[in-house]
């Protein structure tokens, strides 16, 4: 399979030479499109939405209508992992992912097992089949999981938390219980990011929402170790092209060297960190995403253009920048404001490139 028409994505992953900055958002596919509610209303729910193949291709499809993206990403979701082992994810109404069996005993953690993404994840890779096909060669599709760590917080805590208090309490009390359950969750997510690589996926990402949560020892040992055996596992071609892969931990700023040291091709970026300080850091050694900050895109249709334009001049002139929020985008988004930011982003960089 040859690479996409608009491979400009892929290019500025690698560092290769590009036109402009290219641009896609986390969540694209998401509740800020009236199209989106009403595909969600027709599933019944997100689950069903998230395991039906064809509404997640109609979905990952929908922002990509309106606006002039480089890159899909497979509409799914990053506890589809941990429901596959057997944890009983739901969702409750205004509360957000539950679990109805979190890991609390030690003998549920010594008996947790990787599940086959083949058979227990099947569906997401039928999705990601599907949506290629709809593609047709168009722009490149980011299959995606979350880190271990961030799987972890959902899995121990049961749901979402504000201070992280069980998983943390887990890893400094039982650290033993706690790298066992990142250790099976490791095994877990480079198979499966293999198994979408496999499927069609031309690029992953691993989402480390978490990670900023640890300490500064904790970060290390309990997410970036285990980041870095995924990336160690991962199929880095597939018929023929190169498959990038893209490190995002929220709240990562201060460890940007040693995620750059970890093998991937690219780290994500939260607005909290300047993209010209961190290019200076990270030298040539990866390429970077991001880093709009998602509340910016309340602003009027011109400040919105405006804080585009100051985000592609902090990186600078050259290859190696990959437009995005830095973090997945607000339900409540206007979506004109979204035409604003993409359009800014593809206008303004051209001047910084020259055809090579």
């Amino acid at each position: 399979m040859s690479r996409p028409k608009n491979d400009t994505f892929l290019r500025a992953l690698l560092r290769q030479p590009v036109d402009y900055t290219p641009v896609w958002l986390m969540r694209q596919a998401g509740r800020y499109l009236p199209e989106y509610c009403e595909t969600r209303k027709r599933a019944g729910s997100f689950l069903n939405l998230c395991k039906n193949p064809q509404l997640a291709c109609e979905v990952t499809l929908q922002p990509l209508a309106r606006f002039e993206l480089d890159a899909a990403i497979l509409f799914s979701d990053i506890l589809t992992v941990p429901d596959a082992m057997g944890l009983g994810l739901y969702f409750a109404d205004g509360e957000g992912p539950k679990f109805e069996r979190p890991l609390r005993e030690e003998w549920v953690i010594r008996d947790l097992t990787a599940p086959d993404p083949n058979v227990h994840l099947r569906y997401v890779m039928d999705a990601v089949v599907e949506i290629r096909r709809a593609l047709n060669n168009s722009i490149p599709l980011i299959g995606f999981s979350g880190s271990p760590w961030t799987l972890a917080c959902y899995m121990v805590e049961g749901g979402s938390s504000s201070d992280y208090r069980t998983v943390k309490t887990m890893l400094y009390n039982r650290p033993d219980l706690m790298h066992h359950i990142l250790d099976v969750t490791t095994t877990a997510v480079t198979d499966y990011l293999n198994a979408q690589i496999e499927s069609g996926a031309q690029a992953v990402m691993i989402f480390d929402s978490w990670g900023g949560a640890l300490s500064h020892a904790a970060y290390r040992e309990f997410s970036l170790a285990y980041m870095q055996r995924i990336v160690a596992g991962l199929k880095r071609e597939q018929d023929g092209e190169r498959v990038p892969c893209i490190v995002f931990t929220k709240g990562g700023g201060q460890w940007l060297e040693a995620i750059a040291d970890i093998g991937c091709d690219a780290i994500g970026l939260d607005w909290t960190t300047d993209l010209g300080e961190a290019r200076r850091r990270v030298g040539d050694r990866v390429a970077l995403q991001g880093n709009f900050d998602p509340v910016a895109l309340f602003a009027d249709p011109e400040k919105v253009a405006a804080e585009a334009c100051r985000v592609v001049d902090s990186y600078g002139s050259g290859t190696g920048h990959v437009f995005n929020l830095g973090h997945g985008i607000n339900q409540f988004t206007p979506p004109e404001n979204v035409r604003a930011l993409v359009d800014a982003v593809h206008k303004h960089s051209r001047r910084g490139y020259s055809t090579p």
